[in-house]
């Protein structure tokens, strides 16, 4: 399968406001703005439940500054349970040396 498209807000509000203008059959819209035809009605019923905010331009990923946070916390994360797996270990150790 190829690379999925995104497309923008506002490619998306104007590709259903020309398929409520009626202007055009649906497919020959679809056609001229290179999507799927279903792809149109998908919008336009997300548009019609949940209003413009079902369509973000933010993409799935996190930005760079996320991921940067995201992976800086991942890897504190990883030596703390590595010290604490060693305290562990080095409790267990000295405790039986005191019985």
């Amino acid at each position: 399968m190829g690379k999925q498209i995104r497309y923008s807000k506002e490619f998306k509000l104007e590709a259903i406001r020309l398929l409520n203008q009626g202007n055009k059959p649906t497919s020959e819209l679809a056609l001229e703005l290179g999507v799927k035809r279903s792809l149109l009605y998908r919008w336009r019923d997300q548009l019609n439940q949940k209003g413009e905010e079902s369509f973000h331009d933010r993409l799935g990923r996190p930005t760079l500054d996320q991921e940067s946070e995201l992976t800086k916390l991942r890897r504190e994360n990883k030596d703390l349970k590595e010290e604490r797996d060693i305290l562990k270990k080095a409790a267990a150790y000295f405790a039986r040396d005191l019985k």
